[in-house]
């Protein structure tokens, strides 16, 4: 069910306080139906894909994780993290139903109504490393 509020949000002060510190995120804000997009969602031309700056490869990077403990490995990940942002690992010994299970609880958490997700924002985090940040 989609949020409701008694005005539309129009300003940025608005749609900062209705996104972040309410923590109704990006997913409550699609989910009010709105119109257009506030100006902060849009992303400049410029920097808007384009088939002109696109990089074609046959697949994503895969980085072998069977010998994790070797350096190639970690300068592996941390060339592939620098130029691409995201790769494959395989050979990883993470049994798939692990794998499933952080999938599921991922699901279930972001499914959660904002004040509970609220909860877990990173004001309310016992720790530096882990909370829910939204933009």
């Amino acid at each position: 069910m989609a949020p409701t509020i008694a005005t539309p949000i129009s300003e940025s002060s608005d749609i900062i306080d209705f996104v972040v510190t309410k923590g109704n995120g990006v997913k409550g804000l699609s989910e009010m139906g709105p119109k257009t997009l506030p100006s902060q969602y849009i992303q400049p031309l410029e920097e808007r894909i384009s088939v002109n700056n696109i990089m074609t490869l046959e697949s994503i990077p895969i980085i072998e994780m069977s010998n994790w403990d070797e350096p190639k490995v970690s300068e592996s990940i941390c060339d592939v993290a620098k130029k691409w942002c995201f790769f494959q690992v395989i050979n990883h010994g993470v049994p798939i139903e692990v794998l499933e299970n952080v999938k599921d609880a991922t699901h279930r958490f972001f499914n959660l109504p904002a004040e509970e997700k609220r909860k877990f924002s990173k004001e309310n985090s016992p720790s530096n490393n882990v909370g829910l940040a939204q933009a």
